[in-house]
């Protein structure tokens, strides 16, 4: 949508209209109001080529986006968790630790022995527990299954710090293009003030014509100075997630471009329900709590235990002993029975709460689908109706104004609303890439790529240079 060509040709169109206040000069008739239509590339005026050239380096999306993702430290945090949990597979598959004990019989001196005693003797033992078959295996596979969910937390993460620096982004945008349609539509002002004094002096204007231009351009000012307020509350907003001071300076931003929606909505609830982090996070819970239940009901088999003594005794002959050993469940009642009701409880309370996210993720899909389909409409119409017709509006009144049938509040009013939905575009504009963030986030697929062949426009996108 090409709405900033329309400056330039106001501020060449009031020069005009300043050049034939002479009373001498007759008025012109027929002036036209130009609105440059998406795609096409207008001349820049003077001021705006200096301003293009003053601003040089812009801050991409894409880069600030990779920078968080490096820099960020809850991102690494993820990272940490992720590889301390799959540390611990290794740890539950290997059997317990062995056991080795060093005594004597005899004398309460240590490591002594009473001669002529057969039972007296020094000894040195080793044990080992041997889990009963297959809990070793189960508990590396539930260890796994966390690891797995972690790896889902980080995802989210990542995907969250994604929505965040993009939505951030685009507000930044939208508030440095804000700055620039209120400083143009004020400089716009102060010549249309010019030329309202210039009609008063010479007796065909109203002293009220003069002051009303005087209060809109102060009324700019407190704008510009909340603007200015708001972008800076911003630019420290996505310095913080860059993980920089909040007053480190930023360049601009670079263009937007508005992404349409090419997915419908139960699509988009297949493709949440697929890679959605939360729903991915849940699903592994739940395949663990299955695995627990599977342990739970291990637990009824005895653990195994094996053992080794040798005896030094003193005038004898040494002697070696070997022993066996299993636990017996005789508390089952209490503990196993009890541990496999437990588990269930939780594998059931594992498939609640998956089916908890999966209803969570089709409200917080459809909000976001809405605002971005609102969104989307809403700059469809401006680009449509809303600018092409103010700006018929505006180029019937200051030919109205020129013959002197049309007073200038009214044609004062008809030109701060026509700048004014420039502003409400680039608003509408960033809300509705944010919507597509936020969507990005749990379907995981990047929205702003083009769909394979298809082109720009039938994307929907539109040139903003």
């Amino acid at each position: 949508m090409q709405i900033k060509g329309l400056l330039p040709v106001l501020l060449l169109l009031c020069i005009g209209i300043a050049a034939q206040e002479k009373p001498s000069l007759p008025q012109q008739a027929n002036i036209r109001l130009a609105w440059v239509p998406a795609g096409t590339a207008p001349a820049q005026s003077s001021d705006a080529q200096l301003s293009t050239q003053a601003a040089g380096e812009t801050l991409t999306l894409e880069a600030v986006v990779r920078e968080a993702l490096e820099k960020n430290p809850a991102v690494q945090s993820a990272l940490h968790t992720i590889a301390a949990q799959r540390r611990r597979v290794p740890q539950v598959r290997s059997y317990p630790d062995p056991m080795v004990a060093v005594g004597w019989a005899g004398n309460i001196t240590p490591f002594s022995v009473q001669e002529g005693d057969p039972s007296s003797n020094r000894n040195v033992s080793v044990t080992q527990q041997i889990p009963y078959p297959g809990k070793l295996k189960l508990r590396a596979e539930m260890a796994s299954r966390e690891a797995d969910a972690s790896q889902a937390d980080y995802e989210a993460v990542v995907r969250r710090i994604t929505a965040d620096v993009k939505a951030a982004y685009f507000d930044y945008f939208y508030f440095d293009k804000a700055i620039q349609i209120t400083q143009k539509n004020k400089s716009l002002l102060e010549k249309l003030s010019k030329i309202s004094e210039s009609r008063y002096q010479v007796g065909k204007g109203m002293q009220q014509d003069v002051l009303r231009s005087q209060v809109e351009i102060s009324l700019l000012l407190q704008k510009l100075t909340m603007l200015d307020q708001q972008r800076a509350t911003s630019q420290a907003k996505l310095n913080n997630l860059l993980v920089r001071q909040p007053e480190s300076p930023l360049p601009p931003a670079a263009d937007v471009q508005p992404t349409a929606m090419r997915y419908s909505l139960e699509e988009l609830y297949a493709m949440a329900a697929e890679s959605d982090t939360g729903v991915q996070r849940e699903s592994r819970m739940v395949e663990k709590s299955r695995l627990a239940v599977s342990m739970a009901q291990k637990e009824y088999r005895p653990d195994l235990g094996v053992g080794y003594m040798y005896q030094q005794r003193p005038n004898m002959p040494d002697m070696h002993a070997v022993t066996f050993s299993a636990s017996v469940p005789v508390f089952y009642r209490t503990k196993q029975r009890e541990g496999v009701a437990q588990a269930r409880e939780e594998l059931a309370s594992a498939e609640k709460s998956r089916e908890n996210r999966l209803n969570e993720l089709k409200f917080e899909l459809r909000q976001q689908y809405l605002a971005a389909k609102a969104t989307g409409q809403l700059l469809d119409l401006y680009t449509k109706a809303v600018v092409p017709q103010s700006s018929l509006t505006l180029e019937s009144s200051m030919s109205a104004y020129q013959v002197g049938s049309l007073d200038f509040l009214s044609m004062l009013t008809n030109f701060t609303t026509l700048l004014n939905y420039e502003t409400d575009y680039y608003r509408q504009m960033a809300d509705h890439q944010m919507a597509l963030a936020r969507i990005e986030s749990l379907i995981g697929v990047d929205l702003t790529a083009a769909a394979p062949g298809q082109t720009a426009e039938q994307q929907g996108m539109r040139s903003q240079r």
